[in-house]
């Protein structure tokens, strides 16, 4: 298992970081042979599943994600949302906070703890690398581009 946090800082208003963090279909974007989904249809709130489906043909699986906490910002107030992983092979969560940042901007915060079935502890070192790597990638990428 990996628990692993990742900040940044966006010269965006946090309404904006907000948006293009939780445009979930834009989440595989950075990661290959991998398709977001959500469901059902309408805005997200709580209770939203978010399924990221990586792999090819037999190797693919499902990441399966539940939406648990759904707080846009509001007010000067910071966002926050909690995906708890529902699927066979990956379990864990993880959150997503935006909040104001003092002189303009927003300050992102992801925290995510991964836990990979059938994968032995001694990885746990390189899965938490991995997981800094591909998810600090896809969140600058998603905080780049809207």
């Amino acid at each position: 298992m990996a628990t692993f946090s990742l900040e940044r800082t966006a010269p965006l208003i946090p309404d904006e970081a907000w948006r293009r963090l939780t445009r979930w279909e834009r989440h595989g974007d950075t990661v290959p042979l991998t398709r977001v989904a959500a469901g059902p249809p309408g805005p997200t709130r709580r209770g939203t599943v978010v399924v990221a489906r990586t792999g090819a043909g037999p190797l693919a699986f499902d990441d399966a994600m539940e939406l648990t906490v759904w707080q846009p910002p509001r007010e000067g107030a910071p966002g926050r949302c909690r995906l708890e992983k529902r699927g066979r092979v990956v379990r864990g969560w993880a959150e997503i906070e935006v909040r104001p940042w003092p002189g303009g901007g927003a300050r992102v915060v992801w925290r995510e703890e991964l836990d990979v079935r059938l994968l032995p502890s001694l990885c746990d070192g390189l899965l938490d690398r991995s997981g800094r790597y591909v998810f600090g990638r896809t969140l600058d990428h998603l905080l780049r581009h809207p």
